[in-house]
């Protein structure tokens, strides 16, 4: 039986907020239904208020709320009933039915239209670039103006840098192998935490480099241990991800930055920082970079803080002449960013689209893991404060692999441990992904069935053959 939500009969603070924060007002109100939907304000089969009676609570145009209903109902939302009116609609069955928890990607900036953002910008870059000039070969590690646009990006992380030491690159992937490439010799060691980014493993791997593990404690890198696997194991270059660490999410503190800093440089050897989150966290210590400007290798990447469409990372060198040999190996990897690409995100950077970008994303992020700490709460569980993703650690008899493929049997991409582990010892772990649902009515939904998944525990684990 349909229960009827009118303006007289739901609270009127309610829909009173469904045009609160920013952005255009269509696509707040299409956000404070996905939020009310996903918190429990609004249920499968709620009549939603007649389009002109929210306008005139709203006090604004009748065509903003019908484009709002459009939206809502083009993301499954709602749903029009004819003269019955518009309802809340049911969760659909999705003829694949993976909700993706695995792949660590921000989530969409709700309250901001990217398709209009993208026609705005591609509008700009075609009334001041000749479009054949977009379709030709361009200089490996970007334009001037790519090199400036990088230095906005950089600025509140590594203040003021010199553009001509900022490369452009087309992703964090493509950049990390240059680096290993032009800093390493086939045989050498890269050092790295027990848990890393698998990118490092398999570009490590491909190239015919090893990984180093240095042991760790609650701070992350052991500068002893650090200066040990140098001199003793070979180690030739650093890997470090200092800042909401993938896939621990733990961030390393300024001491034991400057700490890492000194144990480089006394065994003379290079770092690549790759900090892909410093700009989703909350007041993180300065990168590494700060402290030993002169061998840091600094990546940041777009993929996880604003797009991964945008196929763009920013590396900055520490002298002209490494930048050279990086280049050159950049350049036998992958000739160059894409043209188009790499104008469109020149332009949101200089003309702020892209900050504004990220103050929605920061806001959605943030409001994804205060829902999975709801719906997956422990005692034993440290929650992030801010990031995409959680190092969500599994109750007995849980492992990591077992809990993969029950995830999988209900239809949840997970990650286990054992795809960031550098030596291969097993954690009793999964990383947790935030961003890849694109509705958070849908992170909902995978979150409870995870939750559920866990809450079957010991019978469920047993019966898993592994």
């Amino acid at each position: 039986m349909t229960r009827t939500i009118s303006i007289q009969e739901a609270p009127l603070e309610l829909w009173a907020a469904a045009t609160a924060g920013q952005g255009p007002r269509y696509l707040r109100i299409v956000g404070f239904i996905e939020r009310a939907i996903a918190d429990g304000r609004l249920r499968p089969g709620d009549r939603v208020p007649p389009q002109r009676q929210l306008a005139g609570l709203l006090d604004i145009d009748l065509t903003t709320v019908t484009r709002a209903y459009a939206e809502a109902q083009a993301r499954q939302l709602i749903h029009a009933r004819g003269a019955y009116g518009t309802f809340v609609s049911s969760p659909k069955v999705e003829l694949a039915p993976i909700i993706d928890l695995g792949m660590n990607i921000p989530p969409p900036p709700g309250q901001v239209d990217l398709g209009e953002l993208l026609k705005q910008c591609v509008g700009q870059v075609l009334t001041h670039t000749d479009a054949n000039a977009l379709m030709t070969y361009h200089p490996s590690g970007g334009s001037k103006a790519d090199r400036v646009a990088g230095t906005l990006w950089l600025a509140p992380m590594l203040g003021k840098v010199d553009p001509r030491l900022v490369a452009t690159c087309p992703g964090a992937q493509s950049a990390l192998t240059g680096l290993i490439l032009s800093l390493t010799q086939p045989g050498d060691g890269i050092a790295v935490e027990p848990l890393v980014y698998p990118g490092v493993l398999s570009a490590a791997h491909q190239l015919g480099r090893h990984v180093v593990t240095v042991a760790c404690d609650e701070h992350g890198m052991l500068p002893d241990a650090l200066i040990r696997a140098c001199r003793e194991q070979g180690a030739k270059v650093i890997y470090l991800n200092s800042t909401l660490q993938n896939p621990t999410a733990h961030t390393m503190p300024a001491q034991r930055r400057r700490d890492i800093a000194m144990a480089a440089r006394e065994c003379n050897v290079h770092v690549i920082e790759d900090d892909p989150y410093w700009r989703l966290a909350h007041n993180a210590p300065p990168p590494i970079a700060h402290s030993a400007p002169e061998r840091v290798h600094y990546v940041s990447t777009l993929s996880k803080c604003l797009a991964p469409g945008l196929r763009t990372a920013y590396v900055v060198s520490p002298d002209e002449s490494m930048q050279s040999r990086f280049l050159s190996a950049l350049h036998a990897i992958t000739l160059m960013a894409a043209p188009l690409t790499a104008a469109v995100t020149t332009q949101w950077m200089h003309d702020g689209t892209a900050f504004q970008l990220l103050e929605e994303v920061k806001a959605e992020s943030q409001a994804r893991l205060r829902l999975a700490e709801h719906l997956l709460a422990r005692r034993d569980q440290t929650w992030p404060t801010t990031g995409i993703h959680v190092w969500y650690t599994l109750p007995e008899p849980w492992t990591a692999r077992h809990l993969m493929r029950a995830a999988r049997a209900e239809g949840l991409a997970v990650t286990a441990s054992d795809a960031f582990s550098a030596s291969g010892e097993e954690v009793r772990a999964i990383r947790l992904s935030l961003g890849g649902a694109r509705e958070r009515a849908r992170l909902t939904q995978g979150l409870q069935k995870l939750a559920a998944v866990l809450e079957r525990g010991e019978e469920e684990a047993g019966r898993i053959v592994v």
